[in-house]
C-alpha cells in the first residue's frame, strides 16, 4: 500500500505544478519564450530558403553567417542590459525596458524585409536589416533570460519558468521554420515575414503588461548612485586596486569586442574571395574570446575577492562619492567586473566544477547536430521530405513532451536528480543512432514491437524504414527534452538576480565552445572510422556530464545542509 505521506507528496507536487501554471508569470513566459525563438529561425533558418528562391549566388549568401554571430557572442555586451537604463523606457522595469523595445524593433524589421526583394544587387541593404535584426534579438535573449530569473518564485519556480521557456522557443522553431515554408509556398516569402513580424510586434505590445521585479520608477541617477557608493564604503576594496584590476578586464573585452567587429568589417567589405571564412573565425579565434572575456577577467575576480576576504587593500573608511574620471571608472567596475567577482565569491573552487558540467552537458547534441543531415541523407540515404517528417514534425513534438515530461520530474524528482537522468538519457540516446548505423535492426524490431512500424506504413510515404528513424529520433528528443528542461533550471539557479543577464550570458555562451571545437575532430573520425565509432565515442562522452552531475548533486546536498543547518542556529 501506498503510505498517507506519499500521497501528500504526491497531491502537493501536482498542486505546486498547477499553482505554477495558473501564475500569470508563467503565460508571459510561454510568449516570450516563443518571441524568442522565432526570430532564431527565421534569421538563421528560413531566410536562407527565401535567398536560394530568389537566387541569391552562394557565395553571397556567405555574409548571411555572419548573423549567427550575434548569437554566438552576445554575452559581450550582456553587461549593458544588466546596468544601463533606456531613456524613455526605464519605467516599463529593469527587464521589459530592454524586451519590449527588442521585440518591437524585430517585429519592424521583419515587416521592413517583407517590402525588400532579395537579390545579388540589393544585398547589403537585405543584410544590414538582417543583422540589426539577430542583433536585437540576440539583446532580448539576454533580457529573457535574466527576466525569467529575476521574476521566479516560490508559486512561479525557476524550473517550471525555464521549462515553459523553452516549450515556447520549441513551438516558434515549428511556426518559424516548417510552418514557414509551407505557408510561404502558398502567399510568398514577403507576406510570410509579414505575417511573422505583425507577430512579433503584437508580443511586444502584449508584453507591456508583463511583470517585472524592479520597476526603476525612481531617479535613474539615485539608483546608479546608490550602487556606486557602496564601493566606496569602509571595507571595500581601494579604487586604485580595483582600477587596475578594471584596466586588465576592459583591455580583454576591448580587443574582443574589436576583433569581432574587424572581422564582421571585412566580411561585409572584402571581395568575396577574400572575405575571411565565419566557421575558421568562431573555431580559430572564439576559444581566444572566451579566455579574453571569461577566463582571464574570473581569474582577476578571484583574485580580488581573496583580497577582499584577506582584508587586504581595503578602505579603512568611506571614501568620498567618486566624480569625473573615477565615476566612470567606477561604472565599467560594476558592470564588468562585479558580477564576476560576486560569482567567485559565492561559489569558489566550485566554479571550476560547474563550469566543466555546462561545458559537457550538452556536448552530445551539440557536437552531432552538424551531422545529422549529412547522416540521414548521406549515410542512410533518407529522403529531404522523409527527414523533414521525422525531425521537424514528430522531433519538435517529442522535444515539447519532453519538457512536459522534464518539468513534472522537476517538480516531483527535484532538480539535481532530474539533471542526471537527462544527461543518462541524452548519453544513452547516442546508442540508438549506433544501431541505425550499422543498418538499425534492433530500432527497427522495437518498432514492430510497439505497433509503432505498422502506425507510420498508414500515412502517405510511410515505410518501415521511415518508421525506425523516427523512433530514434523521436527518443533522442524527448531525451533532449528532459535534459534540457533540466539543464536550464539547473543553470538559471546557479546565476544571482542582482547580476543575472551578465553571469547566465557568460554560462550559457559556455555550452556552445566545445561543439564547436570538437566538430572539426568529429568530422575527421567520421570520415576515417565511420558513424558508428562516432556514436559509441559520444556515449562515453556523455557518461562524463553524468558522473559530474552526481558531483555537482553533492555539491548542492552539502550547500543545502550546511545551509538548514546554519538556519536551526539562528533559531
Amino acid at each position: 500500500m501506498i503510505s498517507e505521506a506519499t500521497m501528500e507528496e504526491k497531491r502537493s507536487a501536482w498542486r505546486v505544478l498547477g499553482l505554477a501554471l495558473s501564475n500569470r508569470k508563467t503565460g508571459f513566459m510561454l510568449l516570450f519564450g516563443f518571441a524568442s525563438g522565432l526570430p532564431f529561425a527565421l534569421f538563421l533558418g528560413t531566410l536562407y530558403a527565401w535567398l536560394t528562391e530568389a537566387k541569391v549566388e552562394l557565395e553571397t549568401m556567405g555574409v548571411f553567417s555572419l548573423i549567427g554571430l550575434a548569437y554566438a557572442f552576445q554575452f559581450l555586451w550582456s553587461p549593458l542590459i544588466d546596468k544601463v537604463d533606456i531613456a524613455g523606457f526605464r519605467r516599463l522595469g529593469r527587464r521589459k525596458q530592454w524586451i519590449v523595445p527588442a521585440q518591437l524593433l524585430i517585429g519592424i524589421i521583419l515587416l521592413l524585409l517583407s517590402f525588400s526583394h532579395p537579390s545579388n544587387e540589393n544585398i547589403g541593404w537585405f543584410s544590414l536589416l538582417a543583422g540589426i535584426g539577430a542583433l536585437a534579438s540576440a539583446t532580448q535573449d539576454i533580457a529573457i533570460n535574466a527576466w525569467r530569473i529575476d521574476v521566479a518564485d516560490e508559486e512561479a519556480t525557476i524550473d517550471i519558468l525555464s521549462t515553459i521557456y523553452q516549450m515556447g522557443y520549441r513551438l516558434a522553431a515549428l511556426v518559424g521554420g516548417a510552418f514557414g515554408l509551407i505557408i510561404a509556398a502558398r502567399i510568398g516569402w514577403p507576406s510570410t515575414y509579414m505575417v511573422m513580424g505583425a507577430i512579433l510586434v503584437a508580443i511586444g505590445i502584449v508584453g507591456l503588461w508583463a511583470p517585472d521585479n524592479d520597476a526603476r520608477k525612481g531617479s535613474r541617477e539615485g539608483v546608479l548612485d546608490d550602487e556606486l557608493l557602496d564601493l566606496r564604503k569602509a571595507g571595500e576594496l581601494e579604487p586604485a586596486i580595483r582600477w587596475r584590476a578594471l584596466a586588465i578586464v576592459a583591455l580583454l573585452w576591448a580587443g574582443a569586442i574589436g576583433g569581432v567587429l574587424t572581422f564582421m568589417f571585412m566580411s561585409l567589405t572584402y571581395a568575396p574571395a577574400n572575405r575571411p571564412n565565419p566557421i575558421d573565425f568562431t573555431v580559430n579565434w572564439g576559444p581566444w574570446i572566451i579566455v579574453a572575456t571569461v577566463v582571464v577577467p574570473a581569474l582577476v575576480a578571484g583574485w580580488l575577492a581573496a583580497q577582499k576576504h584577506g582584508g587586504k587593500h581595503l578602505l579603512a573608511e568611506d571614501a568620498p562619492p567618486s566624480t569625473g574620471a573615477a565615476y566612470v571608472f567606477d561604472h565599467l567596475y560594476r558592470a564588468l567586473l562585479l558580477p564576476l567577482i560576486e560569482f567567485v565569491g559565492r561559489l569558489g573552487w566550485s566554479l571550476v566544477l560547474i563550469i566543466s558540467l555546462v561545458l559537457t552537458y550538452r556536448i552530445c547534441d551539440a557536437i552531432w547536430g552538424t551531422f545529422a543531415y549529412p547522416f540521414y541523407l548521406g549515410e542512410l540515404g533518407y529522403t529531404n521530405d522523409e527527414v523533414a517528417f521525422a525531425s521537424k514534425f514528430f522531433g519538435v513534438g517529442a522535444i515539447i513532451l519532453g519538457l512536459a515530461i522534464g518539468g513534472y520530474m522537476l517538480t516531483v524528482l527535484g532538480r539535481m536528480l532530474t539533471l542526471t537522468i537527462g544527461a543518462l538519457l541524452a548519453a544513452l540516446t547516442n546508442l540508438l543512432y549506433a544501431d541505425l548505423a550499422i543498418g538499425g535492426a534492433r530500432m527497427l524490431a522495437l518498432s514492430d514491437a510497439i505497433g509503432f512500424t505498422w502506425a507510420i506504413e498508414q500515412l502517405p510515404g510511410g515505410s518501415a524504414k521511415l518508421a525506425k528513424l523516427t523512433l530514434t529520433i523521436g527518443f533522442e528528443n524527448l531525451a533532449i527534452g528532459v535534459a534540457g528542461a533540466a539543464f536550464i533550471a539547473w543553470l538559471s539557479s546557479i546565476v544571482s538576480k542582482q547580476y543575472s543577464a551578465v553571469q547566465y550570458a557568460l554560462l550559457s555562451s559556455l555550452t556552445l565552445l566545445i561543439g564547436t571545437l570538437g566538430r572539426g575532430a568529429l568530422g575527421e573520425m567520421i570520415e576515417n572510422q565511420g558513424y558508428y565509432d562516432v556514436f559509441v565515442l559520444t556515449t562515453q562522452i556523455g557518461f562524463i556530464a553524468v558522473f559530474l552531475c552526481l558531483v555537482e548533486w553533492a555539491r548542492v546536498a552539502r550547500r543545502d545542509r550546511r545551509s538548514g543547518s546554519a538556519s536551526l542556529a539562528v533559531q
